[in-house]
């Protein structure tokens, strides 16, 4: 690891996905405009993603980029997701270095400095993870944890403890991350998948000025899914022991009942064992279609090659422009 910037002059753009984030994009241009204004030897571009929002959002994105210079916006024809709408940016960002951030302030502008300290020094990327969960609910927080310990168990790709999508990563690393083709996109998995030396940083947990989280417990239960089922086939394996496991009891059985008839006769089964036990199996089987049936599933989106998202109108102007530039 080199220093490979120095004090070279850097663009940098900065990725922003909103979803109905009226109350937060203009405090956010601010406070983050007046942080990176003072970082010497460096143009920062704000890529504001509006996610179809059913706010005023596109409105004061539309109002920033006609009054400032370095802001630049894209807007959806619906609401795509998060996973879509940072997809969106990384390709409309043509800077040296692109840093993704949430809009609502809780992954602090502060840090910003240290972070393009990290990649002058010769990281290929930086980036941030929760020292602490002050603020979020005891539930919330204990499946927050949890959730890291057990997808690190379960996939191929590994995820420090409390990471977040907060993030500067070189030309390279977003280049590497556009390529992939996957249609249902986990980017923490994505950005450990591709590797590039990563420094990690802690910032302290804050509570939002304004607005409210979009995630709900249902919301970050289908994420954690999504985050195995993308990078695991442990699901699958456990189906295979299962029924490994299960086929070995009931040959022990059937042993064990041919044995029982040939030496003391046949004996009238118990009715109420009989039901546990197609109950039992029963349940058993059905779980293994359902996770069966979301591997299926899985596949059918992704062999139908829909776009990951669909631009509807955007001030951003890209040199190589292609005819899949709406829709990626």
């Amino acid at each position: 690891m080199g220093d490979n910037t120095g004090n070279t002059n850097l663009n940098i753009d900065i990725v922003v996905p909103c979803y109905n984030e009226q109350e937060m994009i203009s405090t956010f241009y601010n406070v983050t405009e007046e942080i990176v204004s003072k970082i010497e030897n460096t143009h920062f571009t704000f890529i504001f993603i509006n996610d179809g929002s059913n706010d005023d959002s596109l409105l004061i994105m539309k109002g920033l980029a006609s009054t400032y210079d370095n802001v630049r916006y894209v807007s959806f024809s619906r609401n795509f997701g998060k996973e879509s709408a940072i997809l969106s940016g990384l390709e409309a960002s043509s800077g040296d270095y692109v840093i993704v951030m949430d809009s609502d302030l809780q992954h602090p502008p502060a840090i910003i400095p240290r972070m393009v300290e990290s990649v002058r020094a010769g990281h290929d990327c930086c980036a941030g993870y929760r020292a602490d969960r002050k603020g979020e609910g005891r539930f919330r927080s204990f499946l927050s944890r949890n959730f890291y310990k057990f997808n690190n168990k379960m996939t191929n790709v590994n995820m420090p403890y409390n990471a977040t999508d907060f993030r500067i990563m070189c030309r390279k690393a977003v280049d590497a991350i556009i390529s992939l083709p996957e249609v249902q996109r986990f980017s923490k998995g994505i950005f450990a998948w591709v590797g590039f030396d990563t420094e990690w940083i802690p910032f302290e947990n804050v509570e939002r000025p304004a607005g409210k989280s979009k995630w709900s417990t249902t919301g970050l239960f289908k994420y954690a899914m999504d985050a195995l089922l993308s990078f695991s086939m442990f699901p699958l394996k456990i189906l295979v022991t299962m029924g490994s496991i299960f086929s070995a009891i009931a040959m022990i059985f059937a042993v064990y009942e041919l044995i029982k008839t040939l030496v003391i006769g046949k004996e009238t089964p118990g009715y109420a064992s009989t039901i546990i036990v197609i109950l039992f199996i029963g349940g058993i089987l059905e779980i293994s279609l359902g996770i069966i049936g979301e591997y299926i599933g899985r596949i059918f989106t992704e062999i139908k090659h829909r776009p990951v998202y669909i631009v509807k109108e955007t001030n951003v102007e890209k040199q190589d422009e292609g005819p899949d530039k709406e829709t990626h």
